[in-house]
Formats: C-alpha cells, structure tokens, sequence
C-alpha cells in the first residue's frame, strides 16, 4: 500500500513540474512547468527545435505580493478545437481557428490567490494568457509589471523599432539582437511626438529570422482593457521581457477579477508565408459582437489630403500651415484652404466618374490654426465647418452622384475633448448620411500625462469603435495604439494607420524601399493598415523645384501595395490630377477589389520582398501583387491558384526595363496576355519596385 501512495505522489510531483501540448500538426510543442520555488515557466518547440528557452511566467501587483512564485497546481484542462468562422470582411471568407488548448489552474500557497494560465498551441504558433479567476483573496487590483519572459536561442536578425510609448511612425531597423539600440537611430525622422524611456526597449510585433532559416515573431492578441506591450531586451544574452505602457503616474492597469490579460503570442515556421498568411491573432479575439453589419462594407476612396501633404493646400482656413497660430474672430482667408465647397465638388465628380465609393475631406472645420504642439484641449468641435465649406451643399451634391462622404475628426491628442463632443459629432455624420470617418491622435494625450499605448487609451480606441457601432458607422483611426485583432469583435473598425505610413515620403526622409515588404510581417498581423498607397507622381519636387522628397517606390509598386498591404478601406492617394496623366496605370486602382474570397501568400522573405494572390469576393476575379526592396528581382510565378480548366485574361502593369525607384520610377509598362491555371508569369521587379497583375475570367 504505502509503495502505491509512493508511486502515485511521484506521478503527481511529475505532472506538476512537466506538462507538454502540441499543435495539430504536431509541429509545434510547448513546455509548462514549476519550478522548485512555484514559479511557473515555459518553453517551445519547433519540429526538433527549441525556439524559447525556459521563460518565466508572473504579475506583480501593487500594494500587496506578487503572482510570480509559491504556486502549487490545482488541476488542469485540456481540450481541441476546430471552429472556422465567416469575417465580415477581410483577406478570406472563411477562417480556420484551429488549436489545441490546457489551462493550468495555480494556487498561491502563501495568499490562496489563484492564478490560471491558458496556452492555445496552433500549427502556426503559441498563444498564452493569465486570467484571474472570482476569489476572495483578489478582487480590485493594479499591476505593476507583467514578468513575462521571451528568451530566445541565438543572436536572431530582427526587424525592430524603440519602444515609444506615443508613436510606431518609425523605420524599421534590420539588425542582429546584439546589435540593438535606439541611441543610434536617426531621429530626425519626421515624428512629431516621440517617447523613448530606454534604448533597449522594442515593439512588437517583433518579426526575427534565427540563422538556421527560422522565421519567429512575438506579439499580443485581444489587448483590451490593458496596456500595449512592449519588449525589453538584455541584448547579450537574447532575452525579451514585457513592458507594459505605464499611465500618467506610472501604474501599469486596473482590473478587477474576474478578468483576462491579452493573450502573449509566438509564431514560428521554417516558412515565412506560414507567419505573414497567419490569422492567428484575429482568431484569439472575441467572435463579432455587432448583430447587423450590414453597414460594414468595404471602400475605396479619393480625398482631399495629399495636397496639404505636398504643400499645395492647406489644413486651415487662413492658409499658414502653421499649426500653432492662436485662432481670431476674423480669419483671414489667403485662398490656399483645400477643404472648400468648390474642391470638394471637383473630388465627388472625380469618385464618380471613375467609381469610387467615398471622398474624405480634411481641413474641413474650424480650430486648424492653432491645433498642435501647445497641449491645447479645446481645439475641435467636431461640428462646426469652415465659412468656406457647405456641408448640406456638399452632402447634398455628393448624394446626387452616388458618392459618400467620409467625415475627417483630428482630436489633436485632446481625447477628453473628443468623447465630451464625440456623440454631437455622431449625430451630425447621421444627420447627413456619413458612413465612416478618419479620426487622428496627432500629439500628446490628453488627459494629460497619459500615452497613446497606456490602458486609457487603449479602452478608448475600443470605445470609439463600439460607439460608432452604436451609430452604425465604421471607425478609421490614426495615431492609435497598434491593432491586436479587435477587428474580428468590432468590424466596423475597419482600419487603422498606427505605423509609418506612405504620408512620411511627402515631407520627411521617407520610408525605405524595404518598407513595405516589413509591414506585412509586423503592423499588418493585427489588422488592416491605412497605407494610403496610389502616389503616381513620386517626387516632390513637381510641387516645388526646390524639394529634394520623394516616395521610395517605382508607380508599379504603388499599384501593388493594393493587393500586398491588405485593407478593406483603400485610398486613392494621389491628386486626381495625377491620375488623369496616367490612366492606363490608374485602371488597376479602378479595378482592384477591397475584399477577398481567398488569399494566397506566394512567395514571402520579410524585409525583401513579397507576392500574394488573391480572388475577388464578389467575382472570378484574380489580382496578384509582387513588391521588392532596394534590389531588383526576378521570379517565376505559377497561376496554379487559378481556376482549373479556365482561361484568364492577365492585364500586367510592370516596371519598364529602365524603371529604378530613384532614378526612373515612373517609367512603366502595361502587357496583356492570355493565361491557365498550368501557366508561370515572370516577374521583373526594378530596384524598389512592383508588378500588379489583374485575372479576368474569359
């Protein structure tokens, strides 16, 4: 009897200190274990791979002792799941959420707080989460510190950018691990606000290549009613931690239990398609919580913007473009203003004529002249248009030709301002029949003292969107704390900007050729991007002889940044001026769809290149987009994603011969031919460049 109970205690101290689960495809392992001090720990596989070194798991709590060590397992739950689910919109109609799960269930010996840790193992990654379950001992409480652990197995190369807690505008950087440090960045790059606390703090969605061909990225999923995570990083020995954005006075969040931390997320593959394809992040999201989405459909739209980017309009009405001028009584107009009744006319007939669903219209209301830089908090009514601007003119004109306008609210940081005004503001877009708006978070925050990617603002991005829902409207935010798939709970958050976006190329050093071949792999994982793509006349100097800007890219990648950088709410950036000097190229823009029946992630190497095919929702038809960085590149494509047995109509808009995105970027050429399924296209990719492709069923 007494061998028994011995043998039966050492299989329960085993199941204490060694669990494992495995992804489906059983490529993927995890590790959970406690150590001889309770202190709970992990560690992940890949095929035969370790990917993570033990990592430790842990909360400190404020005012009382922390959920780190003394833990004791309680019990544990394992289960599969295979529940594929319809998006609204989005890169495909149906989504495979596909996993296998065990939630251990801890008890703090010393306090009797309870603690459960929850790991979702799926074929692309690890996701984990805390959740604290309704007790006695743990009802309201503040962290601290979130104690998690990311520790790494080698000197990765990594693409990266600091840790500010108010802006991700920045370029990424291609280093090793060891290498990074943002003491060494150049910062005069065009970010009007920027928070950096210590030079080896990082942001995820952090993208990382081992040496061996190893494809890894750390990020979050479900932030929501919690900080933004960043990393810090102990550069000689590989080790990330998490960093939670802290508020006006340095507590990190308040909850109360029951309640959840956002899911902490690792994707690895051998493939990098497997990570920049992967729906892993929308997937540990809350299922749709709007009954009727019938108002959330896709959009491409034209707007006046790029002309006040490109200094040939202005925001405000008197026309200094300065920002910080104290507003009058009696505004001055110098007739640079873009948003007036009249350009606003021109902008809905050109929508019309060449089918686009909305026009956007910055600059529209009055409180430009003095917005930015001085902490202001009344600035914006949200209501109230310049002397120059008719809104029921306007509104009325665009109806008549079947356009819709797509209202424009900068909050210039002042959020307390925007959620006392925001229902007036609401009200106002219904009264005219406004479908959606951009909203913007240029500046600091406040309520003073808060960040951008602090738990207050974090719920009040989630606010708008659900109270926009409320409305029946969609939500376009910039400025904003990072997607982490909240779009999956609240479509009608159709898009976000909150990275470097194509804007940067007009007045700054710009964005890199690589640019955009890195989004995908980052930014994108946690929602559509309002890139803003479309910018035909590439250097600015057109404006002004003497501007040496220009944008990074050849005109057939523009084109191709529609099918590569994935949104449902995509602009026509350019000024319709410059579409009409390039209409064969602006043709593409015209015909390529917003929303998808199926995508396909062709070819993929984060901070080179990348091609995706994808199929039109609501027809036969494909559209296929190669991008490259600073090195030209040649690849033959197969056509096996189209349809058996059919023949396609492939309208090819390619870099010419001579194309360079420095030297030549508008030279261009456009061939058409007839293609299969069985056939191979070759892609010629100029330095910087692109190749847009559009399948026409026969």
């Amino acid at each position: 009897m007494r061998k028994n109970i011995t043998l039966l205690f050492l299989l329960v101290a085993s199941l204490i200190q060694a669990q494992s689960v495995q992804s489906p495809s059983k490529n993927i392992s995890l590790d959970f274990k406690l150590n001889d001090s309770g202190k709970p720990y992990y560690s992940v596989y890949y095929k035969t791979k370790r990917v993570l070194n033990p990592s430790f798991l842990g909360i400190d709590l404020k005012d009382t002792d922390d959920l780190d060590k003394g833990f004791t397992l309680l019990n544990q739950e394992a289960k599969s799941v295979n529940e594929p689910w319809n998006p609204v919109l989005g890169e495909q109609s149906t989504i495979q959420n596909k996993y296998n799960q065990i939630t251990f269930y801890l008890v703090q010996k010393e306090t009797k707080r309870k603690l459960n840790i929850i790991f979702k193992v799926y074929d692309e990654g690890v996701a984990f989460r805390y959740e604290f379950p309704k007790q006695e001992k743990l009802n309201y409480f503040i962290i601290s510190d979130e104690k998690t652990e990311f520790n790494l197995t080698g000197d990765h190369k990594t693409f990266w950018i600091p840790g500010d807690y108010d802006s991700q505008e920045y370029v990424y950087s291609e280093t090793k691990l060891s290498e990074v440090n943002s003491n060494n960045l150049d910062m005069n790059n065009g970010i009007g606000l920027k928070t950096i606390k210590d030079k080896y703090r990082i942001q995820s969605p952090l993208m990382m290549k081992s040496e061996d061909g190893m494809y890894l990225n750390i990020f979050e999923a479900a932030v929501v009613n919690y900080p933004v995570m960043h990393l810090d990083l102990i550069p000689t020995d590989y080790k990330l931690s998490s960093h939670l954005v802290p508020n006006a006075i340095g507590d990190k969040a308040y909850l109360q239990a029951p309640c959840v931390s956002p899911w902490r997320t690792i994707m690895v593959s051998d493939d990098a398609r497997d990570i920049v394809g992967s729906k892993m992040i929308l997937n540990l999201n809350e299922p749709c919580k709007i009954d009727d989405t019938s108002f959330i459909k896709p959009m491409k739209y034209v707007g006046i913007w790029w002309e006040m980017h490109v200094g040939k309009s202005t925001w405000d009405y008197a026309g200094s473009q300065n920002a910080q001028n104290a507003a009058t009584q009696d505004l001055i107009p110098s007739g640079k203003h873009g948003a007036t009744t009249a350009n606003t006319k021109r902008y809905i007939d050109f929508a019309a004529k060449h089918g686009f669903d909305g026009v956007l219209v910055e600059g529209w209301n009055v409180g430009w002249e003095d917005w930015f830089g001085n902490w202001k908090e009344n600035v914006f009514d949200f209501v109230t248009p310049y002397p120059d601007y008719d809104l029921k003119e306007i509104n009325d004109y665009a109806k008549s030709k079947g356009v819709k306008m797509i209202m424009h609210h900068e909050t210039s940081g002042s959020v307390a301002n925007y959620e006392r005004h925001l229902d007036r503001a609401l009200n106002l877009m219904k009264d005219y029949g406004y479908p959606a708006a951009k909203s913007g978070y240029v500046g600091r925050i406040i309520p003073r003292g808060e960040f951008h990617d602090g738990q207050t603002m974090v719920n009040h991005f989630n606010f708008v969107a659900q109270r926009f829902a409320d409305y029946k409207m969609m939500v376009n935010s910039h400025e904003s704390s990072r997607p982490t798939g909240f779009g999956r709970t609240y479509p009608n958050y159709i898009a976000a900007e909150a990275a470097r976006g194509n804007e940067f190329n007009a007045w700054s050093n710009g964005n890199p050729p690589m640019h955009e071949t890195i989004l995908p792999f980052t930014r994108l994982l946690g929602g559509p991007m309002d890139y803003t793509p479309g910018i035909f006349e590439i250097k600015m100097s057109i404006y002004d002889p003497t501007k040496k800007e220009q944008v990074h890219t050849t005109l057939a990648k523009q084109l191709a940044l529609y099918v590569t950088m994935y949104s449902p709410l995509q602009m026509a950036a350019d000024l319709p001026e410059n579409y009409e000097k390039y209409p064969d190229a602006f043709q593409f823009i015209k015909d390529v769809a917003v929303d998808w029946q199926e995508s396909k992630y062709l070819e993929a190497e984060p901070g080179d290149y990348l091609t995706v095919a994808r199929k039109d929702k609501k027809s036969e038809n494909w559209f296929l987009g190669a991008i490259t960085d600073e090195n030209a590149r040649k690849s033959k494509i197969s056509l096996d994603f189209l349809t058996p047995g059919k023949k396609y109509k492939a309208i090819i808009y390619q870099d010419s011969k001579t194309a360079d995105w420095k030297e030549n970027p508008i030279s261009y050429e456009i061939k058409t031919q007839i293609v299969t399924s069985k056939d191979f296209i070759q892609l010629n990719l100029a330095k910087g460049g692109g190749t847009a492709i559009s399948f026409q069923p026969l």
